[in-house]
């Protein structure tokens, strides 16, 4: 599979360009390809460059047991008290989907690819030739499978809402020592919503000076604001999940985007984007004349010749053809050299005096 719609190198690593905006389908097809297709389609229209499956089946996640510890034991989770094995069982995304799940996506102008969780969907992912390999947070500590992945030679971007400064190192360290191409790294607050207070986006920054490589964000907030404030702080990739209606009871729903928002988020992370251009003073146009609506002095009464200049016959005001503002202490109390008509631009040449007009 060809694809040449976006070059993933130009966006993430070139600089310069809008945050490459990626939708998350994971299990909101709620196991329909017909739902999967139309996210595709509904992610297009909203402006997304790409769109990105989960590559795994239950067994080769976790195994089909029900002892406690394969039940998900947090309060606070959207899944609190699921097995495992039956929860992976309903989110999974067929494999045989993939190929015209990433066709769709393709003819539509957007890359496609997806998270692996293992080696055989690393294997199978390399075998459709996508343009990049995802590493989700929960398996950032799986060196073997990170080294593996950058073996391929496709650009890794690695997730880290699970991953203490050491997990990151050496999940680095697995690809440079696979001679892996450079990664992407992702600022991602692993918890389903997860609150903006708990963001840290500033965190990136950090990221960023300190591994050196490209920095985005995942991000599982409501709304759009995380993501627009990350790509003021100049993120190369927004990952957002995606659902067709947050009505509907599939297991990601609670915290995915309807198709309009992720609209707005597109719309607004790319006027971010703009919006930071480059160090610049002064009027945009370099047509427009800086002075012309600057205040300056001007004739406030008609002055006749000899008359003293004061307060009350002169005034700051816009236009800005008159002599600057500053200059206003050094003219009061000189005599006009002529007659001032009101609405005058005061000039030096306008002054009887011994002023310093330089």
């Amino acid at each position: 599979m060809n694809q040449n719609a976006i070059s993933l190198s130009g966006r993430v690593f070139g600089g310069g360009s809008p945050p490459l905006i990626i939708a998350e389908l994971s299990g909101n097809h709620g196991q329909s390809l017909e739902t999967a297709l139309k996210l595709v389609e509904r992610a297009a229209d909203a402006g997304a460059d790409a769109i990105k499956l989960q590559t795994y089946t239950a067994g080769t996640m976790t195994l089909n047991c029900d002892r406690d510890e394969f039940r998900i034991s947090d309060p606070e989770s959207l899944w609190y008290g699921r097995n495992l094995y039956e929860l992976y069982e309903e989110a999974h995304t067929p494999w045989h989907w993939h190929e015209p799940l990433f066709e769709r996506a393709q003819e539509l102008g957007m890359l496609a690819f997806s998270s692996a969780f293992d080696r055989s969907a690393v294997d199978f992912l390399d075998k459709l030739n996508v343009p990049c390999i995802k590493i989700a947070s929960f398996e950032v500590n799986d060196l073997p499978l990170i080294q593996h992945a950058a073996s391929t030679g496709r650009t890794l971007i690695i997730s880290t809402g699970m991953a203490s400064v050491e997990d990151i190192e050496l999940a680095l360290g697995a690809v440079e020592q696979a001679g892996g191409a450079e990664p992407v790294l992702l600022k991602c607050t692993s918890h389903y919503p997860a609150d903006a207070r708990h963001a840290n986006l500033n965190t990136m920054l950090d990221m960023r000076s300190r591994f050196g490589v490209p920095v985005g964000l995942s991000d599982h907030s409501l709304g759009i604001g995380v993501a627009v404030a990350a790509t003021a702080l100049g993120c190369c990739v927004i990952e957002k999940h995606l659902v067709l209606s947050r009505k509907s009871e599939t297991v990601d729903a609670a915290f995915s985007m309807e198709p309009a928002e992720l609209r707005v988020l597109t719309e607004e992370c790319r006027r971010a984007s703009l919006g930071l251009g480059e160090v610049q003073y002064g009027p945009v146009d370099p047509t427009m004349d800086p002075y012309e609506h600057r205040r300056s002095i001007y004739v406030a009464k008609d002055i006749a010749a000899g008359e003293r200049l004061t307060e009350s016959n002169l005034k700051v005001i816009r236009p800005g053809h008159g002599l600057p503002p500053r200059h206003l202490t050094e003219v009061l109390g000189a005599t006009a050299r002529r007659a001032l008509p009101f609405g005058t631009a005061l000039s030096w040449e306008d002054i009887e005096s011994e002023c310093d007009s330089t």
